[in-house]
């Protein structure tokens, strides 16, 4: 059983679709990576999902179960956009009214085992407004976790924050799916750091899905290239295409792909009288995975 299958899924704004007969599949207790520009239906994807909006065709399930069953929509928890607290209220009486929004036995329970997860416990009598952006949008996860949800969706989390406020959210979201067996499903343009949790990735362009992959699988499937750096890059890179083939120049470092030992491409270069004064091997991430798949569908 999957937490998320859609099929053929459409929403139109003034005959023009935003999400276009997409196929998207989250499995069980994964972290799902959402990725795409500014405009490629993620966020109305969310939006359908939760039932913020209402789709034009295609189907929903949640675990098995149609999206609008009361049960299992229940189980959703949800931030997109903002939290939306009251600035003048403390994060515990901001929680306090979610709670009791939503009817849970033991409100004062459940507020503290959310700010627990959250890393907030401390924090718990500051005023909204006085919070930094990062406790703003752990503040919005933590109303998203009451009732302890099995489905989490997060728009755009971790943008705009600073080193700290990104490590302490990877932390909450590995938590939340090892510690408490729920599935997120994250969107964010920061690919760097959804590279460092995500276990599986959704790539989505003009309302369609083009490419769904699992991190195991793009680990097998990354390019090996050999990155180095000498004093004339464009001589360098001539003398290296000649024996080695896909060479090119990334920003002040020259790229070799598909080859294994790095002691050839270094001893090839000296005798060619180049020096290399930084060298390193590393894998096709998931940023360049994204640019090279955008490019294809750009030729097309």
């Amino acid at each position: 059983m999957n937490a998320i299958e859609i099929r053929n899924l459409s929403k139109s704004f003034r005959g023009m679709y935003a999400v276009d007969h997409l196929n998207m599949t989250v499995p069980l207790g994964s972290i799902y990576g959402f990725i795409g520009e500014n405009g490629s239906g993620k966020s109305t994807t969310q939006k359908l999902i939760c039932g913020h909006l209402v789709k034009d065709e295609g189907e929903i399930k949640l675990f098995g179960k149609d999206y609008t069953d009361p049960g299992v929509r229940a189980r959703v928890g949800a931030l997109i956009e903002s939290a939306g607290c009251f600035p003048n209220s403390s994060v515990y009486q901001n929680l306090r009214m979610q709670a009791l929004n939503l009817n849970l036995a033991d409100p004062d329970k459940e507020i503290n085992r959310v700010l627990d997860i959250v890393r907030m416990t401390d924090s718990a009598n500051i005023k909204f407004k006085s919070c930094s952006l990062g406790m703003k949008q752990r503040i919005g996860i933590a109303m998203a976790l009451l009732g302890d949800p099995l489905l989490l969706i997060l728009d755009e989390p971790i943008n705009g924050l600073d080193t700290d406020g990104m490590r302490i959210m990877r932390e909450i979201l590995i938590d939340i799916t090892l510690k408490y067996g729920c599935t997120v499903l994250i969107s964010s343009h920061l690919l760097g750091e959804l590279e460092k949790i995500a276990t599986h990735y959704g790539i989505i362009r003009g309302g369609k899905m083009i490419a769904e992959i699992s991190a195991k699988d793009m680990e097998k499937r990354a390019r090996v290239f050999v990155s180095l750096k000498t004093k004339n890059l464009n001589g360098a890179c001539e003398v290296l295409k000649q024996k080695f083939g896909n060479v090119r120049i990334e920003g002040e470092f020259i790229r070799v792909y598909d080859v294994e030992s790095s002691e050839d491409i270094v001893k090839h270069l000296l005798e060619n009288g180049h020096v290399v004064s930084q060298i390193e091997k590393n894998k096709v991430g998931l940023e360049e995975y994204y640019i090279e798949l955008m490019s294809k569908k750009e030729e097309k």
